[in-house]
């Protein structure tokens, strides 16, 4: 009886401890009843709507601050196979308290993205690291100091504000949605008298301000110098194209691959095209108004800046005379056929 009573008594007092220390729940994925964070990335503002975290960022540096000083209390990259695990979590051991959290990501960061080192928010301002660059190198009149040449690495961007990380036990999943910052743009030149194209008789690059972008992902305060953004690869060749009042025949092209930061709308970008043989523009367009000439049927449902965000490549195609002179009344935007705004020079 008294072996009975004693057992009784053994198993109340290791009840009511388990009550007391872990709100009588036990957590066996966690083994005590310490609070667990952790925070799970998505893209899935492309034009898909599909979460391609997986699919396209390698890596992935978080900071996390604190919302009542706005300082940067904690920090992480990683990167790796994991990381495109379509179960990846990052740990987040921090104190409880309220942050803000922002991210910058993709294999972009490192080598062709700089992210500032700083103790406040403002300050993970995110610069693209430019090239030396000579005109000589491709006859470009460009005139802005700083010069790109190279394909470009992914830049993913994500903030997720004012978040409670609760001091109460169990684990806490926090959402960090990215935005894609890096563009591919395919210049095709297109001759349709049935002449020939000389790939080497053109300068293609496009002109931006957008090469520093602050914490909010929005392009830092205006620079008076912009950056060019010249081709990683140019190719010739002949294909064939259904032209209004033209017959469908093989015809000689070339076409120019760049990749830039991230399109602002309002923000001044220009596509340029130049004849080395006259020294002669052959055309200069607003890249961002002729991308979102065929924002179609998302026009219904996003703003400008969001199609702009969604959208990562444009193909352009640009139609020449006999004479390598533009032939502006249509072009081809992403396979889409539109006459252009005349606000161009040539």
């Amino acid at each position: 009886m008294k072996i009975v009573n004693i057992i009784r008594f053994c198993t109340g007092i290791l009840a009511a401890v388990a009550m007391s220390s872990c709100n009588g729940f036990i957590y066996e994925d966690e083994g005590d009843c310490d609070p667990y964070y952790k925070v799970r990335f998505r893209f899935d503002r492309n034009l898909k709507n599909v979460d391609a975290f997986a699919q396209e960022v390698g890596a992935v540096t978080l900071y996390l601050v604190d919302e009542s000083t706005g300082k940067i209390v904690w920090s992480k990259n990683e990167s790796g196979d994991h990381v495109k695990s379509d179960t990846y979590l990052m740990d987040v051991p921090v104190d409880p308290g309220r942050y803000h959290l922002v991210a910058w990501c993709g294999e972009g960061v490192g080598p062709d993205f700089d992210v500032a080192e700083t103790d406040i928010h403002q300050g993970l301002v995110c610069s693209l690291i430019h090239d030396s660059y000579s005109r000589a190198a491709d006859g470009s009149d460009a005139a802005s100091a700083y010069h790109v040449s190279r394909q470009l690495k992914g830049l993913y961007h994500g903030t997720t504000l004012s978040q409670e990380f609760p001091d109460e036990e169990g684990t806490h999943i926090y959402d960090v949605d990215l935005t894609k910052d890096t563009n591919e743009v395919n210049i095709v030149l297109q001759q349709l008298s049935g002449g020939e194209l000389d790939k080497d008789k053109f300068s293609f690059y496009i002109t931006d301000g957008n090469h520093v972008l602050d914490h909010a992902n929005a392009i830092a305060a205006p620079s008076e110098e912009s950056i060019t953004y010249h081709p990683h690869h140019v190719s010739g060749g002949t294909a064939g194209i259904d032209v209004p009042d033209h017959d469908v025949t093989p015809m000689s092209a070339c076409v120019a691959e760049l990749t830039v930061s991230r399109l602002v709308k309002g923000q001044p970008c220009y596509i340029c095209v130049e004849n080395l043989e006259t020294g002669k523009l052959v055309f200069k367009v607003p890249l961002i108004d002729y991308a979102l000439l065929v924002k179609g049927e998302y026009g219904r449902s996003m703003t400008d800046q969001e199609y702009l965000d969604r959208q990562d490549k444009y193909d352009m195609v640009f139609f020449l005379d006999e004479h390598n002179s533009w032939m502006n009344a249509y072009i081809y935007i992403n396979s889409w056929f539109r006459v252009p705004p005349q606000d161009v020079e040539m």
